[in-house]
């Protein structure tokens, strides 16, 4: 009988506790970048696929609710109602490397009761750079010289044909010649985030001017800014805000913008054909489709949550024949701007309708 009672006594707290668990109040999160991509720059790097970025999503108690590769992660989350700490970032970087540029963004998003918090990621770079030109002459002067980037994070070895550029946390950075067992520091700049430099290191003549410091007797070494390739503040943002938001195909909306910006008219709008075959209810993501009067716009080519998209009317005539999924399976996946009105309903998702233009991608 006691432990008849004990059991019961177990089943009604799990009971309670479960009811618990199931009255917190609820919000959605939902994170995107806030376009696709956009560069700034003169140092001509290569653009990052940013669903390769580090997603990492933590509570007001530091618990991880999600790591991993953003591209990964889900369209939204349901979560508790509080606040949250979102961060990106490129990739791992603990020490100094070349050709390894980071960026990240971090932002503190408070999810409503019932709501929705949208998060627009705006990544710059995190770290900063310097490159070096070495004059030929430095190599007759210093034959056995080497060359050394150093900072408190560690240090990199710059040999004179080296044309990357050596990336460090940010912080005093020091240019050091290592000559025959002695070491020179012959110059030292402190460097912010998306500071990228270029310095030319030469040996200057008996006559030259701007000596900065000297070591051995063969010439006195000169260290300068080139300023003709001085990269210095100068910034690369991924999903930075950049335009004019939607007014011209470069500044279309991303789809996350899109569902914040229910109402604007004559916009344009990117994402990637996800689907067709829409109801009030359901939505294909996949082949063959029925309908030639619709498709679903997805904020990436892989998305197959219905929520997550905006559906899209094809008004009839050469963009329907152009657009559907019925006579153009091969467009599934495919990336496409529209230029249109958003709508807050169409089959009980929020939509695009009026679309005057279109580009493929």
């Amino acid at each position: 009988m006691r432990k008849l009672m004990i059991f019961m006594l177990t089943a009604v707290v799990a009971m309670s506790c479960d009811m618990l668990v199931k009255t917190k109040e609820q919000g959605e999160l939902r994170i995107a970048f806030a376009q696709d991509q956009a560069a700034l720059t003169r140092a001509g790097m290569a653009i990052p696929d940013t669903s390769d970025f580090i997603l990492t999503i933590c509570d007001s108690k530091g618990r991880i609710i999600y790591e991993g590769a953003y591209g990964d992660s889900p369209e939204s989350m349901s979560l508790e109602a509080g606040s949250y700490i979102v961060k990106v970032l490129s990739s791992e970087f603990a020490k100094p490397a070349f050709s390894s540029p980071q960026f990240a963004d971090e932002q503190c998003v408070v999810v409503p009761s019932g709501g929705v918090a949208d998060v627009k990621l705006v990544c710059t770079q995190a770290n900063c750079g310097i490159r070096l030109k070495v004059d030929p002459g430095f190599l007759t002067a210093y034959p056995d010289g080497v060359l050394l980037l150093k900072s408190s994070f560690g240090r990199l070895v710059y040999g004179y044909s080296e044309k990357r550029a050596a990336y460090f946390k940010p912080g005093d950075i020091s240019l050091v010649l290592s000559n025959k067992g002695a070491d020179e520091v012959l110059m030292t700049r402190n460097l912010e985030a998306c500071d990228m430099l270029d310095l030319k290191v030469s040996v200057a003549t008996s006559g030259g001017s701007a000596v900065t410091g000297g070591t051995g007797k063969k010439g006195s070494i000169s260290v300068s800014v080139d300023t003709t390739r001085n990269w210095m503040s100068g910034h690369y943002v991924i999903g930075g805000d950049n335009g004019d938001g939607g007014v011209g195909i470069k500044d279309a909306l991303t789809v996350a913008e899109a569902l914040s910006s229910i109402g604007d008219e004559d916009v344009w709008i990117s994402g990637y054909i996800v689907g067709g075959d829409l109801t009030s209810a359901s939505a294909s993501f996949s082949k063959p489709f029925s309908s030639r009067t619709n498709i679903l716009l997805g904020p990436r080519s892989s998305t197959s949550d219905k929520s997550a998209c905006l559906s899209v009317q094809l008004p009839a005539g050469e963009l329907r024949d152009d657009l559907n999924l019925v006579d153009n399976p091969g467009l599934l996946g495919r990336k496409v701007c529209l230029k249109g009105d958003i709508v807050e309903s169409y089959y009980g998702i929020p939509g695009i309708k009026n679309i005057s233009e279109y580009e493929l991608q």
